[in-house]
């Protein structure tokens, strides 16, 4: 791949991920403060990205696979979710807010698969090449939180201004990049658009238990995105975004080490080791505070890298190495429908509701929230530890 052309994209990712950096982490503190949200109106707005990733692999698969360049498609899908957040910003009704949230993520979700589409599509060793273009993503979500915390506004309507500049600009920058036709070779089935093949993984127990693991383990996953921000603030930490910001700097460092540790003790055991830091940060969250346990935040919050790395790039390894040639696409895609879809979905409801349960008189209990993920976390590490069986390890080896 020449390097103009490896730039390019890279610039690509980074402004993508910098719009979706700019806003997701922060919503819940903003809906708190200025919309005078629920629990329950934060979980759905959170909702809303999940049901938008259920839309997107249909999206892709019948459209801009089939009758568009993809650059385009992302050009036009940017523009329009610019327009919406400039509308977005002048609502004050937390139940309205939901709609204009919803109609801007559905919007926005198909943009995540057209950038990696479009990446992969102009290169020859994406083995060596994506990873380098894919990390600038969240270099850019380390970028754009840090300049949010920077400014102090992460409670405040300019964390959709800076995302709706950010979609401008990605918009137009989007009918600039390397042309991407659509594969008008590739023949329609239905089949395909929705990933039926792919279920045929199923036939493997483990495999099974892994798939419904990695919904259970999207709901703590839902918590610490709609609610680690508020609980921080609330806790009496300052320049949140700033700290949060250490979790992308961890998930830098810890999916570089992800080749050697899985070769070494194989997917069981890298799985669990993500699992069980799910369980000890939220714990952490829990119990922590801005005094003596101070450490503990920082704990919760830097292990957001073996928490993601080790279960859901490792999840995406393990699937790949299941899958067979032919149905590979289409396994990656069912596991993202039922994590960043289904299990977020579930997750970001109950996280609301769970919030709602446990304030009394406008005062969050986050001890207690913070269980309810703790617990959820430590149910999926018995599944692992008691169903799930390794088998066909060197397979399932990196080389």
């Amino acid at each position: 791949m020449k390097r103009s052309v490896k730039i390019q994209l890279a610039v690509m990712m980074f402004i993508q991920f910098f719009v979706w950096g700019a806003w997701y982490g922060q919503m819940s503190k903003y809906m708190f403060t200025q919309l005078s949200a629920s629990g329950d109106q934060v979980g759905n707005a959170y909702t809303a990205f999940s049901i938008a990733l259920i839309i997107s692999p249909f999206f892709i698969g019948l459209v801009a696979d089939r009758y568009f360049s993809a650059e385009r498609v992302l050009g036009v899908l940017n523009l329009v979710g610019a327009g919406i957040l400039y509308l977005l910003i002048q609502v004050e009704d937390p139940a309205n807010f939901f709609w204009y949230i919803l109609a801007y993520c559905i919007s926005f979700g198909p943009t995540i698969a057209l950038t990696s589409s479009i990446a992969m599509r102009h290169m020859t060793d994406a083995q060596n090449d994506f990873p380098i273009i894919r990390v600038m993503g969240t270099v850019a979500w380390i970028v754009v939180t840090n300049l949010i915390g920077f400014l102090a506004v992460g409670d405040q309507v300019a964390i959709f201004q800076i995302a709706m500049i950010g979609a401008l600009v990605i918009g137009v920058y989007s009918f600039f990049l390397p042309s991407t036709p659509p594969l008008v070779n590739k023949a329609f089935r239905w089949r395909d658009v929705i990933g039926l093949d792919a279920f045929s993984l199923f036939k493997d127990r483990s495999y099974t238990v892994f798939f419904i693991g990695s919904i259970l383990i999207c709901i703590p996953l839902s918590f610490y995105y709609a609610m680690a921000n508020p609980s921080l603030t609330d806790m009496g930490m300052t320049n949140v975004e700033n700290k949060m910001s250490l979790g992308q700097v961890s998930e830098v460092l810890f999916m570089l080490m992800i080749p050697l540790i899985f070769k070494k003790y194989g997917v069981k055991w890298i799985l669990i080791i993500g699992i069980v830091a799910w369980v000890i940060r939220f714990f952490c969250f829990g119990y922590g505070d801005s005094g003596s346990g101070v450490w503990m935040l920082y704990l919760a919050i830097i292990l957001h890298g073996v928490c993601y790395d080790f279960f859901f790039v490792s999840g995406q390894i393990y699937t790949d190495n299941k899958a067979e040639p032919e149905i590979k696409a289409q396994a990656q895609g069912l596991i993202t429908l039922a994590t960043y879809g289904i299990g977020m979905a579930i997750g970001s409801k109950l996280a609301g509701l769970v919030t709602d349960h446990y304030t009394v008189g406008g005062v969050k209990d986050w001890t207690a929230i913070w269980t309810v993920p703790a617990l959820i976390s430590f149910i999926v590490l018995l599944l692992f530890l008691f169903f799930f069986r390794e088998r066909g390890r060197r397979r399932e080896s990196l080389s």
